[in-house]
């Protein structure tokens, strides 16, 4: 599964809930929703999808949702009937294609044989209309009140940085968003600080001919952002054994994003409280940072463009961390069968693992090697990632007792 599949929904596998995942994916996309707003819309629609099958065949905690299902309810009707009412409002301008994605599931449906369509129908409307109600008003949306740090008449750039109101966002499993916040990034006096410093100016800049091209490769490929860089790994693994069952898939999917919805919201909370450069910003004011071991370059380029926001810590590195602790609970820490990725901004290339933490470890290197975060920010990143995908994994949809 790549993720150029993400481009063409509507290719039906005899699984809703891979099915719908690629439509929601495209639907994020077609809407340019931000990385975290696109995770928060596949939270929700695979909440609602779990909770739809799970009233159904009662396998594992639901997520506050306490419809009960009438015997002999269709899962699969109740799985997409799920998908689409929470597209649907979320995405009212995207009706045609919606409409064209339930005509194909319902098709699906009937040559599968399956009975108790509208009474799973009727219950995956009910699961979308629980969930909708749960995330309104958590705070996504809220407007951007960011305040330039200036002195009164010195002019700063003012385009505002992204994803302010992220740091406020109700979490689905997280206590508060700083429950994870970790210590501030190194001082600049420090060690640490002119390690990460001096690496990232070699091996991070426009013109290095210390990085290899296998490194630059990496940091393109890893120029893809938000939904785009997770799902299809996710849809790759749940696609893996046809012993997979629809509950099971659906837990899945949305276990992993809602880890990769908390780890946005912890990561905003974290960036926007320490406010930390970007290698752009310290590298040609190295002369400025205290530390004799660090010297400027006032024309450094990083290879890729600078995210709009704050350094400290890596988001990239701490969404791959939550979905991969998410997949490694399911699939195991040791080794995988091989697994594959393409990416959208990085053309005709496959990239392939045979663990899933060699996954995330890429994706920590190619921030580094794009000149976008340091050493230390991908580790913070990946730690804070991890310990929120166990969390999610441990708290939420849980296995019923045995009677």
């Amino acid at each position: 599964m790549t993720a150029a599949l993400l481009l063409a929904p509507g290719i039906s596998r005899a699984d809703v809930i891979l099915d719908w995942n690629e439509q929601g994916a495209a639907a994020v996309l077609a809407a340019r929703q931000s990385p975290p707003e696109g995770a928060r819309t596949m939270a929700m629609m695979h909440v609602a999808m779990f909770n739809a099958v799970n009233a159904i065949e009662r396998r594992y905690l639901s997520l506050g949702f306490e419809g009960h299902a009438p015997e002999g309810a269709s899962s699969k009707a109740a799985a997409a009937a799920a998908a689409r009412a929470v597209l649907s409002k979320l995405f009212p301008d995207q009706r045609e294609a919606l409409d064209k994605a339930w005509a194909a599931s319902m098709q699906q449906v009937t040559v599968s044989g399956e009975r108790g369509v509208e009474a799973g129908v009727a219950l995956g409307e009910a699961a979308a209309n629980d969930c909708n109600q749960m995330r309104a008003g958590d705070g996504v949306g809220a407007a951007n009140a960011y305040r330039p740090i200036t002195a009164p008449g010195v002019y700063v750039p003012t385009a505002l940085p992204a994803s302010h109101d992220w740091r406020e966002v109700k979490p689905w499993v997280l206590k508060k968003p700083s429950q994870f916040r970790p210590g501030p990034p190194p001082a600049l006096t420090s060690a640490l600080w002119a390690r990460d410093y001096d690496e990232i100016k070699e091996l991070g800049s426009r013109t290095s001919a210390k990085r290899t091209a296998g490194q630059t490769e990496a940091a393109r490929f890893w120029t893809m952002i938000g939904v785009p860089a997770w799902n299809p790994l996710v849809r790759s693994f749940a696609a893996s054994s046809k012993t997979r069952s629809l509950i099971d898939n659906a837990r899945l999917f949305a276990l992993a994003n809602m880890a990769a919805t908390d780890a946005f919201v912890a990561v905003f909370d974290a960036k926007y409280a320490f406010n930390f450069w970007r290698p752009i910003t310290a590298i040609r004011n190295g002369d400025s940072d205290g530390n004799d071991a660090t010297a400027a370059d006032p024309a450094w380029l990083p290879l890729v463009d600078t995210p709009m926001h704050p350094e400290y810590p890596c988001a990239h590195c701490i969404t791959a961390g939550a979905v991969a602790t998410v997949l490694e609970a399911e699939f195991g820490t040791g080794s995988v069968p091989t697994f594959s990725m393409t990416s959208a901004t990085a053309s005709g290339v496959t990239h392939r693992w045979e663990r899933i933490a060699d996954y995330v470890t890429e994706v920590d290197n190619a921030r580094v090697w794009g000149g976008i975060h340091y050493r230390n920010s991908t580790e913070v990143g990946e730690r804070m990632g991890r310990a929120i995908g166990r969390l999610v994994v441990t708290s939420v949809l849980k296995p019923l007792p045995k009677e």
